[in-house]
C-alpha cells in the first residue's frame, strides 16, 4: 500500500515541489526576465526609426451613366493600376522623385541611381481597398516610409500626384488610341463599301433593261410589242389584199377600155369607176367590222370612196366633150389606179419594215427576260457584299460616333477618377520599430531566457533540496521524520530573501510597465 501511494503522488503534479523552485531561483528568474526585456526593448529605441506616410485615393466612377456614353478604355481597374504602378515606379520616374526632393543623400551605400532608385521601389507599397464582398475595388492606399516624417510626407504627395496624373493620361491614350483606331477601320470600310458601290453600279449599267427589277417593265414592253406586232400583221395581210385588187381592176380596166364601152353603155372610165367604188366599200364594211371608224385604214379607204366618187361626178357631168377630153378623161383612172398600187406597194415595204423591227425588239426583250434568272443571281452576290460592307459600315460610323463622345468626356476630366480621400498623413510614431510590440516580444524573451536559465541552474545542481527526492535515494523506507529546526538568524536571511526577491520582482514589473507605457505615447 505505501509503494502505491508514492506511485499516485509521483503521477500527480507536485506543486510543493515548483513552489520551492520558484523561492530558491526566482531572483535568477528575475534578472533574467529584466535582462531579457531590456536588451530587446533597448534595441527599439537604437535601431534606426522609419515613418510611414499614406494616402488613401478613392476609385469615383464617371459622372455619366454609361447608358449614354459607354467608356472607350479598359475597364479592368486592377490591371490598369498594375501597369499604372509599373509606369510610376520605373527608374525614370523614380529618378525624378529622388532629384527632386534630394532622397539617400546621406545613404553612403546608396552610390549609384539604380541602388536610389531600387531603396526608392522598396519604400513604396500600394495596397488595394475592395468592398464588402471582395469583389469590386473601390479605393487603394499610397504608402511611403523614410527615417524623416516630413520627407515621407513629400515623397506620398509626390505619388500621389503621379497616381492621379498618370490615370487621366492612361485613360486619355487609351481613349484618343481606340478612336483613331476606330477611325482607320472606318475608313477602310468606307474604301471597301465604295468598291462594292462602284461595282454595283457597274453591273447595273452593264445589264441596262435586263435587271431583275426591270421585269415587269419588260414583260409590259413586251406585250406592247407584240401587240403592235399583231396590228402590223393585219395591216399588211390587208395592203397586200388591196394589192391584189388594184392589180386586178388595172387589168380589168386594160380590157374594159380596149373596147370602148362596157356592157351597160356607159362609158369605159365610169364603169371603171362602178367597179373601183364596189371594191372600196367591200374593203370598208371589211374594215369597219374589225376596227372603229377612227382607225387609220378606215379613214384612208373612206377618202379614196370620196375621192372616186367625185371623179364619177366629175366625168358623167361632161359626157359629150370632145375625143380628145374623153381620152384624157378615160385615162385618168388608171392613172389613179396605178398610182394607188404604187402606194400600196410602199405601204407593204414600210409595214414589212416595222415588222422586222418589232420582231427584232421582241427578241431582244425576250432574250432579257431568258437571261434575268443568271442576271439575278450574279446581282445577288454583288448586293449581299455591298450590303455586308454597308452594314459594317454603320456598325463602325456609330462605334466611331461613340468613341468620340467617350473621349471627349476623358478629357474634360469626367470619366472614371482618381480623388484623394485622405491627404497624405505626417506620421508623428514611426512605423518601424514598434517599441510597444517590441516591449511585448522583451517580456516573452525575458520569459524564455529565464525559464531557460533555471532548467540549466537545476540541471546541473546535484544538491538535494526534497523530502521526496531524499526518500528516492534511501533504500529502506523512513520511519520517522524530524523537522527543520531553524534558528532566528536563519529566519530572518529568509524573510530578507523573500522580501527582497517580491520587491525585486516589483521594481522589475514597474520599470517594465514604465517602459511600456513610454513606448506607448513616444511610439
Amino acid at each position: 500500500m505505501p509503494e502505491l501511494t508514492e506511485e499516485q503522488e509521483s503521477t500527480q503534479f507536485d506543486f510543493e515541489r515548483y513552489l520551492d523552485l520558484a523561492r530558491r531561483r526566482h531572483i535568477y528568474f528575475l534578472v533574467q526576465l529584466f535582462l531579457g526585456w531590456l536588451v530587446v526593448w533597448g534595441s527599439s529605441w537604437i535601431l534606426p526609426t522609419t515613418y510611414k506616410s499614406s494616402t488613401l485615393i478613392l476609385v469615383e466612377q464617371p459622372t455619366m451613366p454609361e447608358s449614354y456614353v459607354a467608356p472607350n478604355v479598359n475597364e479592368n481597374l486592377q490591371e490598369r493600376l498594375q501597369s499604372i504602378t509599373q509606369q510610376i515606379l520605373s527608374q525614370t520616374r523614380l529618378m525624378m522623385i529622388v532629384d527632386k526632393l534630394n532622397l539617400y543623400a546621406d545613404a553612403k551605400s546608396l552610390k549609384t541611381p539604380d541602388d536610389k532608385v531600387e531603396a526608392l521601389r522598396k519604400d513604396i507599397s500600394v495596397d488595394l481597398v475592395k468592398d464588402t464582398r471582395n469583389q469590386e475595388i473601390t479605393a487603394f492606399r499610397v504608402s511611403f516610409s523614410a527615417h524623416d516624417p516630413v520627407l515621407a510626407q513629400k515623397v506620398t504627395n509626390e505619388l500621389t500626384q503621379l497616381f492621379i496624373g498618370e490615370n487621366l493620361k492612361v485613360r486619355q491614350e487609351q481613349s484618343e488610341g481606340t478612336t483613331h483606331f476606330i477611325e482607320q477601320q472606318l475608313e477602310e470600310a468606307r474604301v471597301t463599301l465604295a468598291a462594292q458601290e462602284a461595282k454595283v453600279k457597274q453591273f447595273d449599267a452593264a445589264h441596262e433593261g435586263a435587271l431583275p427589277s426591270q421585269q415587269a417593265s419588260n414583260l409590259q414592253i413586251l406585250a406592247g410589242l407584240q401587240e403592235q406586232l399583231q396590228n402590223q400583221q393585219d395591216s399588211l395581210n390587208t395592203a397586200k389584199q388591196q394589192r391584189v385588187y388594184f392589180q386586178s381592176l388595172v387589168e380589168q380596166y386594160k380590157s374594159l377600155h380596149a373596147a370602148g364601152r362596157s356592157i351597160d353603155g356607159t362609158p369605159t372610165g365610169v364603169t371603171a369607176l362602178d367597179q373601183q367604188l364596189n371594191s372600196l366599200q367591200a374593203q370598208l364594211t371589211d374594215l369597219s367590222s374589225h376596227y372603229t371608224d377612227s382607225y387609220p385604214d378606215v379613214q384612208k379607204v373612206k377618202a379614196q370612196i370620196a375621192k372616186v366618187e367625185k371623179q364619177k361626178q366629175e366625168l358623167l357631168a361632161a359626157p359629150k366633150t370632145g375625143s380628145k377630153l374623153a381620152n384624157e378623161t378615160e385615162s385618168t383612172p388608171l392613172l389613179q389606179l396605178q398610182g394607188q398600187l404604187q402606194s400600196n406597194q410602199l405601204e407593204i415595204t414600210s409595214r414589212e419594215r416595222a415588222i422586222a423591227g418589232l420582231e427584232a425588239r421582241i427578241n431582244e426583250y425576250q432574250g432579257r427576260l431568258n437571261t434575268e434568272p443568271a442576271t439575278e443571281q450574279q446581282l445577288d452576290d454583288i448586293t449581299r457584299g455591298y450590303e455586308q460592307s454597308k452594314a459594317n459600315y454603320d456598325d463602325l460610323l456609330k462605334k466611331k460616333n461613340n468613341s468620340v463622345m467617350a473621349t471627349s468626356m476623358e478629357q474634360m476630366q469626367q470619366g472614371e477618377r482618381f480623388t484623394v480621400l485622405d491627404p497624405a498623413s505626417l506620421p508623428i510614431k514611426p512605423d518601424f520599430p514598434n517599441r510597444l510590440k517590441f516591449c511585448g516580444m522583451g517580456i516573452a524573451a525575458g520569459l524564455a531566457l529565464g525559464c531557460l536559465v533555471v532548467f540549466l541552474l537545476e540541471f546541473f545542481d546535484d544538491r538535494i533540496y526534497g523530502e521526496k527526492e531524499l526518500k528516492a535515494l534511501l533504500p529502506i523506507t523512513v520511519m520517522a521524520e524530524i523537522p527543520e529546526i531553524q534558528s532566528p538568524v536563519d529566519e530572518v536571511k529568509q524573510k530578507r530573501r523573500v522580501a527582497l526577491g517580491w520587491a525585486m520582482a516589483a521594481i522589475i514589473g514597474a520599470v517594465i510597465v514604465a517602459g511600456s507605457t513610454f513606448s506607448f505615447l513616444r511610439g
